[in-house]
């Protein structure tokens, strides 16, 4: 609704953006529906949809993996199949894409708060995350034509698969949420962790109760260790590499006369904008002669000049106002982490505490498992102000590290007095009725009962506190702005 009324309102910037021409004449429908959804279908939106509908061909359309449009093509030609005739197959695709994109981001808060319930240990916590992850300023993205809440659904799904205990599992998840995005193959560093983390327990186990470890158990242990590591990282990897391969094949093959079968306006295009085509006659790429040919590479540093330090230019000044406050927060939240669990961090969160042989492990955002989270979180915000665009790094992390939602919860359950539970909050994930989740008041039910935190803040909204306001006014203006930039190309964008 929001971007349709922005749609209306507010005219669109002729930005310098992939925007391929529209070779069928739209229908009545058609133009009714990019009235309603056409905010949705801006700047890399524009990509997935001309995958979906004519593949790889231009050479930049390999930044976007696919599995994503693959997904929207099928659900296009399976699902809205009866729409073929009041509907293109561009209007199809953009309707599709919307719908698939509304199922995978519920799917994503459910997984999401299910990693929390085991992560965290508090339900509440994990419930206010969840709710916290439907209002972030990177569900502007959620909802476009994009493919981050396909990523998110796949990756938290995949980190709750292998809290669980179900590494093959997992490692499927992972896999695909790889043919997804390239930012998936850093979620091989969980798997490392894992692993190394088991292995680095068991010795301790073993030094302290048998004394020293016979060499041969060892190094069958170390051996097993190795081998399901490269196992399970060789899995994550190979939807990467395969695409790579496919975009080899693709541009630096010899030539087929591809040109001679795309239509003169897709040809102007490539003329005009120096877009390279598939499998044409001319020169290949430069990149078809490296040792290592990866195409992703080349393109982020051809087209869009990504690459370290390349951003920092006073012009970009706006982007970094404008991921300024998710950096904030994202350092804010390792910050506190650090200094709440000092030796934790130094140990690299290997060596086995007392409160565990206890069996009474910490609960919260603090607590001993959140550790290789924050890791993740803080090498992808480092990563991403230093070396991408950085105007992407709100959703860059919104889709792919659970960190901000769980800080910012725990900044609402800890500080904001509205939030507080009445009586004993559960320290652990035990299993507990819906009800006592949507209860409006705690006497209702019985005691000990625990009302809906958004109940409570909408009935209590002018109790909040300062910081309950800031945490708020962060998710709900900055979803509000960036909803506002990506509908209507902004310039300074």
């Amino acid at each position: 609704l929001f971007q349709a009324l922005f749609n209306l309102l507010i005219p669109d910037h002729a930005a310098d953006a992939f925007s391929p021409p529209r070779l069928s004449e739209p229908g009545p429908w058609d133009l009714l529906l990019e009235r309603l959804l056409g905010g949705l279908s801006r700047w890399d939106a524009e990509h997935f949809l001309f995958i979906a509908e004519r593949g790889y061909l231009y050479e930049h359309n390999c930044a976007f993996f696919p599995l994503y449009p693959l997904s929207v093509r099928a659900a296009a030609e399976a699902v809205l199949w009866p729409l073929q005739r009041p509907l293109r197959l561009r209007s199809r695709l953009l309707l599709a894409a919307v719908l698939l994109n509304s199922l995978f981001s519920v799917l994503a808060a459910a997984a999401l708060y299910e990693l929390g319930c085991v992560v965290l240990r508090r339900r509440r916590v994990a419930f206010l995350a969840a709710l916290l992850f439907s209002v972030s300023p990177a569900n502007v993205f959620m909802a476009a034509a994009y493919s981050e809440s396909m990523f998110a659904f796949l990756a938290f799904s995949a980190m709750w698969q292998l809290e669980q205990g179900q590494s093959w599992l997992s490692g499927l998840l992972f896999s695909l949420a790889s043919g997804v995005r390239a930012n998936g193959l850093i979620n091989a560093g969980f798997f490392l962790y894992s692993r190394g983390k088991r292995f680095a327990r068991r010795l301790q186990v073993g030094s302290g109760s048998v004394g020293k470890l016979q060499l041969p158990p060892l190094w069958k242990q170390l051996l097993s260790v190795a081998s399901s590591v490269v196992l399970m990282c060789a899995g994550i990897f190979l939807p990467f590499a395969l695409f790579q391969y496919y975009a080899y094949g693709r541009f630096c093959g010899p030539g087929s006369g591809l040109e001679q079968a795309v239509p003169k306006p897709l040809l102007q295009l490539a003329l005009d904008k120096g877009y390279r085509l598939a499998a044409t006659d001319g020169a290949k790429p430069p990149w078809c002669s490296q040792r290592f040919p990866v195409v992703y590479s080349h393109i982020q540093d051809t087209y869009w000049n990504v690459g370290f330090l390349r951003y920092f230019e006073l012009r970009q000044t706006p982007n970094f106002l404008l991921a300024l406050p998710v950096t904030l927060l994202g350092l804010w939240a390792a910050w506190t982490y650090i200094i709440a669990n000092p030796r934790h961090c130094l140990t690299l969160g290997l060596e086995r505490r007392k409160s565990e042989e206890e069996g009474k492990p910490r609960a919260g955002f603090c607590c001993p498992a959140v550790f290789v989270y924050v890791v993740h979180a803080t090498v992808l915000l480092v990563f991403g102000f230093f070396c991408v665009h950085v105007q992407v790094l709100t959703r860059f992390l919104g889709c792919s590290s659970p960190v901000l939602y769980w800080f910012s919860a725990h900044l609402l359950q800890e500080r904001e007095p509205l939030l507080r539970s009445e009586g004993t909050d559960p320290q652990t994930a035990a299993p507990r009725s819906e009800k006592s989740l949507l209860c409006k008041s705690p006497g209702s039910c019985g005691k000990g009962g625990l009302e809906n935190p958004v109940v409570r803040l909408l009935l209590n909204c002018r109790f909040i506190t300062p910081l309950g306001r800031c945490v708020l006014g962060f998710f709900l203006s900055y979803w509000l702005l960036g909803l506002i930039l990506h509908c209507n190309f902004l310039p300074w964008t």
